[in-house]
């Protein structure tokens, strides 16, 4: 397994920024010399890859330090790569940095072309929880020819919902709205709403995987079954799982596991 964190300058952000990322290599178990391993680890056409995306307050390392993310790679032999977005919702800011841009452009080019990655959108997953849930639906539902599943755990995925009812965070409220989105008050039906880009996705016949995932302890919980009810009305074909559990690592570390599975499984 190699584990690498990768400093280097983004034309996007215009400053040097900092990525990990996940390479599975045979581990001590299995024989190199098998024909089968040799196959598992295609480095020649490409691994497949996964994208996660932490939530508020987090960062690159946020997977790293707090789950098994590494261990969890090397059993599914998919590539990972972890980076910032600060609080800003993986948006294109109204008054900031370019997220979107960086995360479904620049950010895939390096991948690819440093590492021995699929550029394939059949190889390409995408995943996050809490703030990254939404990101990661958003960023897939937004680019649907990019990634060919994505996944929510404990997702803010009712943005404006979320936007309507700020006064509920108090002073833990870390989402500088103006900026991110310049007019929040207008979220709904617009293309940062997920429930408008999953009817544009469906009208030009491209949608990905769609996963959603919620403790039933969870502070979002409520609004997530909103999400499930509103995408079923929709016609959505959503995955979705429910269980024990509340907006923490203990919940999302189990969650992963058998969101790879759910992506990888059938490879």
């Amino acid at each position: 397994m190699a584990t690498m964190t990768c400093h280097y300058y983004s034309y996007t952000f215009r400053s040097n920024i900092a990525v990990n990322v996940i390479i599975p290599t045979p581990s001590g178990n299995e024989q190199i010399v098998d024909k089968e391993i040799q196959n598992r680890y295609c480095y020649e056409t490409g691994l497949p890859v996964v994208y996660l995306l932490h939530g508020a307050y987090g960062d690159y390392s946020s997977w790293l330090r707090n789950s098994n993310i590494d261990r969890y790679a090397l059993d599914h032999c998919c590539a990972v790569v972890m980076a910032s977005a600060g609080n800003n919702f993986y948006q294109d800011m109204a008054h900031g940095p370019a997220y979107k841009t960086f995360f479904t452009k620049e950010l895939p080019a390096f991948i690819t072309s440093v590492f021995p990655v699929s550029k394939k959108r059949e190889d390409t997953y995408i995943a996050g929880f809490s703030m990254g849930g939404y990101g990661a639906w958003y960023l897939a539902l937004s680019e649907p020819e990019l990634y060919i599943k994505s996944a929510s755990m404990s997702g803010a995925l009712d943005i404006a919902g979320l936007y309507n009812n700020r006064a509920d965070l108090g002073d833990n409220n870390p989402f500088p709205w103006d900026d991110i989105f310049g007019s929040p008050k207008e979220l709904g039906g617009s293309d940062r709403d997920l429930f408008e880009l999953y009817r544009r996705c469906k009208e030009k016949g491209i949608v990905p995987g769609l996963y959603q995932a919620c403790g039933t302890e969870d502070f979002l919980y409520k609004a997530n079954l909103y999400v499930k009810q509103r995408m079923e009305e929709m016609g959505a074909d959503v995955m979705y799982e429910e269980g024990p559990g509340g907006h923490n690592w203990d919940f999302w570390d189990v969650c992963i596991r058998r969101i790879l599975d759910w992506m990888l499984n059938d490879r």
